[in-house]
């Protein structure tokens, strides 16, 4: 054979080799092998997205397809993924926030086509004609935030309504209806910041503590970490449910805060997985009245495997609420009580504390409850309440797990702070 077309040929084969998925970083290979052998009939949409995706979207591409959910694996057509991408870097060309972004916070919190369970709508390319105006001259992230939140449930004519046909109807469905819960408005702002470039994000909880239902709200990523807002907007990081957030129980997933990600993780988001999240709570861990509600709603919920990724972020409302109760201006007559529960009165070392659903009563009026900290917490850590001064109030310390449940009686002095150390029985 002569040796130029021996040379020639080696080079081809080698380029074959190479060209499997040409311009894709090697790092996604093997997921895209795995992803690819999911997809049936699909397929050669998938192959069809990867090969006509412009050079600088390639690596986004294979992002989405990677970690794609079996059911859009077998579904999304290679027109719909080129759209939703196109849009998605238009916006990071546009936009200076966008622009400056790390590629893991582009990848995961802008470009995906979808949040959770809801239609998998071609929403990208309207939402961006829509808010774009609303970004357009804005100086910063934060201002186009605040320019979209205020003007959304005008501009896409949606508002709270408990009659909505589903749970999770995606922006154009609850655009056709006029309505959606909060979990239809969350989408619909989180998508409308994606449309325009900023970071976002579902979060939520599959039930409150105080057993009073459940919410799902928006995080958006500004000036390096994530904050939350919501269809209704107040400011970043402050609404009505900061208390409840606050008091969410770090030991139990059912109360725990979740947010959304696209990208797998080691837990999923279980706000839309409750019959997965109910199969794997301790009834015990439970409060004696609320079991039966419990298996009342274990019997109700679907069936459905899991996929939506989450991340637990409940530490960060705990100190959200923590900060808010710092900083908040107590009155004349008012002190910041800070409880601690020990296991026994013998020690008050870290290792001693234990949590505990603390009830606070005065008279027979329930006035606050949280959550004690863990033996894992940091030990300047409190359970705070705003209590009145040279006041009497009795204290309720309640564990199912560990069969805990004690009174205790405590009195405030005049101070403005003042601890409480709550010692168990033996």
């Amino acid at each position: 054979m002569n040796k130029l077309l021996f040379i020639l040929l080696i080079g081809a084969i080698s380029f074959g080799f190479q060209s499997k998925y040409p311009g894709v970083p090697k790092f996604y290979h093997s997921l895209l092998d795995s992803a690819l052998t999911k997809s049936g009939t699909n397929l050669s949409e998938l192959q069809k997205a990867l090969n006509e995706a412009p050079k600088e979207q390639k690596e986004g591409m294979a992002f989405l397809i990677s970690y794609m959910p079996k059911r859009d694996l077998t579904t999304l057509k290679a027109g719909f993924l080129l759209e939703n991408s196109d849009y998605a870097y238009k916006a990071r060309k546009k936009y200076k926030w966008c622009a400056a972004l790390p590629d893991s916070i582009f990848f995961n919190e802008v470009l995906p086509y979808a949040n959770i369970s809801e239609t998998r709508d071609a929403w990208r390319k309207e939402y961006y004609e829509r808010f774009a105006k609303y970004a357009e001259n804005q100086k910063t992230m934060t201002d186009a935030i605040f320019a979209i939140a205020r003007k959304i449930n005008k501009e896409v004519d949606v508002e709270y309504n408990t009659k909505r046909s589903k749970v999770d109807l995606s922006p154009l469905e609850a655009m056709a209806e006029h309505m959606a819960t909060c979990t239809g408005l969350s989408m619909i702002l989180t998508d409308a910041f994606r449309a325009v470039g900023i970071p976002s994000r579902l979060a939520g909880t599959a039930m409150w503590t105080n057993f009073k239902g459940n919410h799902t709200w928006s995080e958006v990523w500004v000036d390096k970490k994530w904050q939350f807002i919501e269809y209704y907007p107040d400011s970043l990081d402050k609404s009505w449910f900061v208390a409840d957030a606050g008091k969410a129980d770090p030991e139990n997933p059912l109360h725990w805060i979740y947010a959304v990600s696209y990208k797998p993780t080691n837990l999923y988001y279980y706000p839309s997985h409750m019959g997965h999240l109910m199969n794997i709570i301790d009834p015990n861990k439970l409060p004696e009245e609320m079991k039966s509600r419990f298996e009342r709603m274990k019997s109700f919920a679907g069936k459905t495997e899991p996929y939506i990724w989450g991340v637990n972020v409940t530490q960060r409302y705990l100190d959200i609420y923590k900060a808010s109760l710092e900083s908040m201006k107590l009155a004349e007559n008012e002190t910041m009580a800070n409880v601690v529960v020990f296991k026994d009165k013998t020690s008050s070392g870290s290792e001693s504390r234990i949590s505990c659903r603390i009830d606070v009563f005065e008279g027979d009026k329930v006035v606050d409850f949280g959550y004690s900290p863990r033996k894992t917490d940091d030990m300047n850590q409190f359970l705070k309440f705003k209590l009145k001064k040279n006041s009497t109030y009795k204290l309720l310390a309640t564990n199912p797990e560990f069969k805990i449940s004690q009174s205790f009686t405590i009195t405030t002095g005049n101070n403005p702070t003042e601890d409480f150390n709550i010692s168990l029985n033996n």
